[in-house]
């Protein structure tokens, strides 16, 4: 069989291999793929007939790449058949005979060398194969990294600044320990406003999407602003969260507030099912120094831990907290409003600075809540006034539910009436016959 050589082939793939990260049987394969396309270019180049090659016309080739001998070869399946019409599928009979295959059969297929000579392989197929390579590279790379970081969204990696790109921070993570670095987009959405990215700092991500396709830059999103970051830190840091002895049943987390004058906050939710352990207390730690840790890796952004409740006046006030509440009023159950009083001293803590606080505690208890003056809080007139307000709904709904029970109405009866008609002229037709 012929070879077409490549110098210095097992090099070559040492070095892909080495810089790309890539198992050396990747970099065969996309070698493979490249020279295949580069034999096709030829291929096209050389048709001297112009005849058309469909899509999938050169599906029946390969390529054998001989990393030993350095070099490699084409070979083409052909089917074999009495009388030849398309030689690059189909091969003669007679000839497999004359070529020693005595026992062949028609229909059967056999593999043959097809390797173009040295000289002919021409300029332009090496041009098109170098760029084929380049590509296909890239493709292994990236599936590469989707195959390894796939089952790890939703995690927390250690990441490495390496550069900056716009807005956006460019960052080196790794998938397990003796695993290469690959790169990671941290966006400006998702950067915390304390944290400063110079080169070579080491941060804590949270492993926000895989990107699938075949777009450039990295296929890794992280984030340092969702809160599945602090979700992991205080697991992290809290045995008991580890045993799921305390359990963290919601959190509300705002990494980047809408004014700069406001600094980053979380609000989470804890709770356990065994009397003897406090949850809050396991959280904080003896002094602070467990949620003093969570606190120094996020920068110093302030942290609420409240205890969750069934109770829904109990949970909201305390989601409240550090804000002291004198009564909770559940006004609308079905819509989730609520009515929160608070002394006069104690409003503004409530509120937070820029509503914060109260915006944290809703997105917590999934309630909708309005802090009131309990000084100055008319019982009886915000009684009425949501009296009033669900009167006006239901008669709404009531009128809906009218307006469709009596569209249905009609419907039955057109539909009664045109069953009517159709049988009075079936019994017409009948009658003339």
């Amino acid at each position: 069989m012929s070879m077409v050589t490549l110098p210095g082939l097992k090099d070559l793939i040492e070095n892909i291999s080495r810089e790309r990260n890539l198992p050396r049987i990747a970099v065969q394969s996309a070698i493979r793929e490249a020279l295949l396309k580069g034999y096709e270019r030829y291929r096209r180049a050389q048709n001297l007939e112009r005849k058309q090659f469909d899509e999938d016309y050169f599906d029946n080739f390969d390529v054998q790449l001989d990393v030993e001998d350095e070099g490699f070869r084409v070979v083409a399946t052909k089917t074999i058949v009495e009388a030849v019409s398309n030689s690059d599928h189909e091969i003669a009979l007679q000839q497999v005979q004359d070529m020693g295959g005595d026992e062949a059969q028609l229909g059967q297929e056999v593999v043959l060398d097809v390797t173009p000579d040295q000289g002919e392989f021409g300029r332009m197929a090496a041009m098109q194969t170098k760029q084929v390579l380049a590509q296909k590279l890239r493709d292994q790379q990236r599936q590469m990294v989707q195959e390894e970081f796939q089952d790890l969204e939703g995690t927390v990696l250690q990441a490495r600044v390496l550069r900056f790109e716009r807005q956006s921070v460019i960052m080196a993570v790794s998938s397990g320990f003796g695993q290469p670095e690959v790169e990671a987009e941290l966006p400006k959405r998702e950067q915390l406003p304390n944290d400063n990215y110079r080169a070579n700092a080491t941060f804590k991500v949270y492993l926000k999407k895989v990107s699938q396709g075949q777009q450039r830059g990295p296929q890794l999103l992280v984030s340092r602003a969702d809160a599945g970051l602090v979700v992991y830190l205080f697991a992290n840091e809290v045995p008991e969260i580890e045993d799921e002895v305390v359990r963290i049943v919601a959190v509300a987390r705002e990494a980047n507030p809408p004014s700069r004058h406001v600094g980053p906050r979380t609000k989470i939710a804890v709770d356990t099912l065994d009397r003897d352990v406090d949850p809050v207390g396991a959280c904080i730690g003896a002094r602070g120094s467990r949620i003093q840790v969570v606190v120094n890796e996020l920068r110093g952004e302030k942290i609420d831990v409240i205890r969750w409740s069934p109770d829904p006046a109990t949970y909201i006030a305390n989601a409240l907290s550090p804000a002291r509440v004198d009564e909770v009023r559940l006004m609308d159950p079905e819509t989730r409003q609520t009515h929160v009083l608070v002394a006069e001293d104690q409003l503004s803590l409530a509120i937070g600075k820029e509503g914060q606080n109260v915006r944290l505690a809703a997105r917590l208890t999934g309630w909708k809540i309005d802090i009131k003056d309990k000084a100055k809080y008319d019982h009886a007139a915000e009684d009425a006034k949501f009296a009033a307000a669900r009167a006006k709904y239901t008669l709404e709904e009531d009128e809906f539910d009218q307006e469709e029970l009596d569209e249905n109405e009609e419907l039955e009866e057109l539909l009664e009436d045109e069953i009517f008609d159709d049988n009075d002229d079936n019994n017409d037709h009948d009658e003339e016959e």
